[in-house]
């Protein structure tokens, strides 16, 4: 129960992050910015939820876990609700800025608790569980987004969205009292030592003194640019340049997340046929395919279909590098998790800027092409190493 209803935070955080991407082309029209300056309300979530990152990881590590995702889930039913109301364009990306900053808490926290709770052995199996959650967050996200700009307004999708996580928050208060999770954890006691920014900082220093870490956060950071980057800017793409409208464009976009469930799914199957390495190639394979039908697809149903692959090799790919993280120092998992979802979103945000820089002079097919190309030797560099560290294993 606990981990439904953690999924059920999961899902209403990935929901917020994308339910703005069908969003752009209204939002410049109503706050008259192009839709380029519109891509700040993404930018603005992605560079708050990863810095935040560095917060959540030793606080969730101190409190516990299951505490601060209550409390993150909380605030965010609180600022989603200050963004649906937003009169000006400086103050909604001030509250998604803010709402990112909420969001930060939960998705990193629980791949962390489940790093806790689960053996290594069965952890990508459980992670795609998760992964459920956060795919048909992210899918709602998109397709809501995109309908309720058409029929109910862009303000109702966030308004929606508050009421969501105030559900989520109380439901997760009431089932970790009963189970007894809100006792104060181990270490939290009067005897424990204050939080250290100092101490804080020195174990950070240590963790990336880890060449495994380093490696892992290298490659996520780069992922999130090539592939969390240009997301964003599909929707657009298929407005832009297939004449689609909003609510189509979302709706293409649940094609994307079609895809991470479908793998979900057959996870299991797929990691005992293809191995670590073998997912790693698969899934950057069909990411470039992807965004190469959305850059010169010559009619709207390839590039409906590129939507398709690059969210099925997207989640082959990150799902690999997610079993990495949960592994990469299991003595400071939380700090070690977060870290890692700094890197992510920190890297999509330089993606999301680049992008949004190209999108207003019509230069989104050759930088998805760019991407592509990318993603694609990051697939390659990937698969190496997980095949590598297989090999030392087995030694």
């Amino acid at each position: 129960m606990m981990l439904r209803l953690i999924s059920l935070a999961a899902f209403c955080s990935m929901a917020s992050m994308r339910v703005c991407d069908p969003m752009l082309v209204e939002l410049s029209q109503e706050f008259s910015v192009t839709t380029g300056d519109a891509a700040a309300v993404i930018a603005a979530f992605a560079v708050a939820y990863g810095v935040l990152q560095l917060v959540y990881g030793p606080l969730g590590d101190r409190l516990g876990k299951v505490h601060v995702i209550i409390g993150a889930t909380s605030a965010c039913a609180v600022f989603s609700a200050i963004t649906a109301l937003a009169p000006t364009f400086t103050v909604l990306v001030a509250s998604r800025a803010a709402m990112g900053a909420a969001a930060a808490g939960i998705i990193p926290l629980s791949m962390a608790w489940i790093g806790d709770q689960v053996a290594y052995e069965q952890r990508q199996e459980t992670l795609a569980r998760l992964m459920v959650a956060t795919v048909t967050g992210m899918m709602a996200g998109q397709w809501f987004g995109g309908f309720a700009t058409e029929t109910l307004g862009w303000r109702t999708a966030l308004g929606v969205l508050a009421l969501m996580f105030a559900v989520a928050a109380v439901l997760l208060f009431r089932q970790a009292r009963v189970a007894g999770v809100l006792q104060a954890p181990a270490g939290a006691g009067s005897g424990a030592a204050a939080f250290s920014l100092r101490a804080y900082l020195a174990g950070t220093a240590a963790l990336l003194r880890i060449g495994r870490v380093r490696w892992v956060l290298a490659v996520v950071a780069i992922e999130g640019a090539l592939a969390f980057g240009t997301l964003a800017f599909v929707p657009a793409r298929m407005v832009d340049g297939f004449g689609l409208s909003a609510s189509a464009a979302g709706g293409v976009m649940v094609l994307y997340g079609v895809g991470g469930l479908i793998y979900s799914v057959f996870a299991r199957r797929w990691l005992a046929a293809l191995g670590e390495q073998g997912l790693a190639l698969t899934g950057a394979t069909l990411i470039a395919a992807g965004l190469l039908a959305l850059a010169w697809a010559p009619a709207v149903a390839w590039a409906v279909l590129g939507c398709f692959c690059a969210g099925l090799g997207f989640y082959m790919l990150h799902n690999t590098l997610q079993v990495q993280a949960t592994q990469m120092a299991p003595e400071a998992r939380g700090t070690a998790v977060t870290l890692f979802a700094c890197l992510l979103f920190l890297g999509q945000s330089a993606g999301v800027l680049v992008v949004a820089f190209s999108v207003d002079r019509g230069w989104l097919p050759p930088v998805f092409s760019t991407a592509a190309l990318g993603v694609l030797a990051l697939g390659f560099v990937i698969s190496r190493r997980v095949q590598a560290r297989g090999a030392v294993m087995g030694a």
